[in-house]
């Protein structure tokens, strides 16, 4: 950072280089401190989010020491679930079907996002179960074929037998359930846990009555030594007799492979470690297509989940790299296979559908593929931050920043001024409906209008943390000692709510850009 950016700190921004390098640490005075790239970041904006709720909760954790003495829920990180862009990711019969029933313009934003996920939601719920089928069959029939040409292609450039070229040409069967496992390869995301057990995995994808197909692809990095050695693994097990016919690997994942998978699998296996997966979008890309999802409870799925949509893994808790959870993780996937899945898919009516199987598509595409949509995605972020921000800059710009100016002043006020002030006395007087709280807080010099005198209260049963602002009454000593005052319904204990300062102007982002807060006691 010295070396590369002390001209850009000196001769564009005017400020010494310690002071750059100070925004990327969480002790500025620290010259040992490493320089962090995402505290820079977050003090440079005027929101943060993550990119699925549990995103969000897992930043506001890691961030927590960027506000040290702020409760984690008010960690000022966010979040906007990301979404993938349906016209991009749907084949061109699920796209039949989106504009038989949706029409050309439902992707494009011209609604608000609920608006959006409810018009969806209505006209999806309205397509039968023999459209529905006609579009799973066909896909997972044009899916088969590609991976019998991929595959044989693959065979070739290996430099494989003639006879194996030939029978790649005819591997999988169009009508069997396929089951798709494809990402990178790295071990948080524990591609190897369905070879828990080969022998039970072999047990169920050659079921002769209820057969299942599976193929997986994916990538190690060039140094990734463990991912590399899991697809091994896979690979050792598909050289398994019984197995040849069952399962596939394909090599060179990319996009353009990812397309043909996504269009066409009949359900997508996730199981990363949560809470490792930010997000995740490929699963989002099989909804697009009527494709399930069998995931764990992490990223989007533990927003998405729902029973009639899918299936979970998992008990939404963190149980770190612990083999025990792995092995019990394992059970409760090779469970839900053999006894929920594939019973489910080969279940059939007197028209030969699957009609339960059928359902779970109906729900999943007219609930989740809106939600989860990248036309969702937009829209919120515009709602909930581009359009805000963008006012809130034309506000510091406009008359020659004299709104940035005064909020320059108003930091450089705190500064010097909020290490003097101190709560004094407190009284709570308590009656059935109301606790009602009179403090005294001597301010000094710090003027009362650059800051907020708050009752707070955390989180309790399921409920959002209880956040009110006291009234100032009269000065008490001059303008140093000030008395506040609030009453707030009794149905917590008074002494669950604890009077605090925090900064406040109404053109600040509070705490991003002043993160002080002084607590009584």
């Amino acid at each position: 950072m010295n070396t590369f950016f002390r001209h850009y700190a000196s001769d564009i921004l005017h400020i010494p280089v310690d002071s750059l390098l100070a925004l990327g640490r969480h002790n500025p005075e620290d010259n040992s401190e490493p320089f962090n790239m995402a505290l820079l970041a977050m003090r440079g904006s005027g929101a943060v989010n993550g990119v699925s709720r549990l995103h969000g909760q897992v930043s506001r954790r890691i961030f927590h020491n960027a506000f040290p003495r702020w409760p984690e829920a008010e960690v000022p990180v966010d979040y906007v679930t990301n979404g993938v862009h349906v016209p991009v990711w749907d084949s061109a019969l699920s796209d039949e079907l989106w504009t038989e029933v949706c029409g050309k313009r439902m992707w494009t934003p011209h609604l608000k996002a609920n608006d959006l996920i409810r018009e969806v939601g209505e006209s999806v719920r309205q397509v039968s179960d023999a459209r529905l089928w006609q579009m799973r069959s066909a896909s997972r029939k044009s899916l088969v074929d590609y991976i019998r040409r991929q595959l044989a292609r693959q065979i070739a450039g290996q430099g494989g037998h003639p006879e194996d070229i030939t029978n790649a040409q005819r591997i999988f069967v169009p009508d069997t359930l396929t089951i798709g496992f494809a990402r990178r390869f790295a071990t948080y995301k524990r591609p190897n846990l369905l070879l828990h057990d080969p022998d039970r995995l072999l047990a169920i994808l050659t079921n002769k009555e209820k057969p299942v197909q599976l193929v997986i692809a994916g990538k190690a990095h060039p140094q990734d030594a463990p991912g590399q050695e899991m697809i091994q693994r896979w690979i050792e097990f598909n050289r398994r007799g019984p197995a040849r016919s069952h399962v596939v690997f394909l090599a060179d994942y990319d996009m353009r492979m990812a397309e043909h998978l996504v269009q066409g699998i009949d359900l997508w296996l996730n199981t990363p470690r949560r809470p490792w997966e930010a997000c995740g979008t490929s699963g989002m890309k099989v909804l697009v297509n009527g494709g399930l999802n069998l995931s764990e409870l992490d990223g989007w799925w533990a927003e998405a989940y729902s029973h009639d949509v899918g299936w979970a893994l998992g008990d939404g808790l963190e149980h770190g790299d612990d083999p025990a959870w792995d092995a019990q993780e394992a059970e409760q996937l090779y469970t839900l296979l053999e006894q929920e899945v594939i019973p489910e898919f080969y279940e059939r009516d007197n028209s030969g559908i699957p009609a339960g199987w059928t359902a779970r598509v109906r729900e999943s595409m007219a609930g989740l593929t809106p939600a989860f949509s990248a036309t969702r995605c937009v829209l919120e972020y515009t709602e909930k931050y581009y359009l805000p921000l963008a006012t809130a800059y034309l506000r510091r710009a406009n008359d020659g920043g004299k709104c940035a100016e005064n909020l320059l002043e108003w930091k450089r006020h705190l500064a010097d001024h909020w290490s003097k002030m101190r709560f004094g006395s407190v009284r709570i007087e308590s009656t059935e409906e109301f606790h009602r709280f009179d403090i005294q807080v001597h301010l000094n010099e710090m003027d009362p209008g650059a800051i907020q005198v708050e009752l707070y209260a955390d989180a309790a049963n399921g409920d959002e943390p209880i956040r009110q602002v006291m009234v100032r009454n009269e000065s008490l000593v001059g303008q140093s000692v000030w008395r506040y005052s609030a009453s707030v319904p009794a149905t917590r204990p008074a002494t669950e709510f604890t009077p605090r300062i925090v900064p406040f102007h109404r053109d600040a982002f509070i705490p991003l850009e002043a993160p002080d807060i002084l607590w009584y006691r």
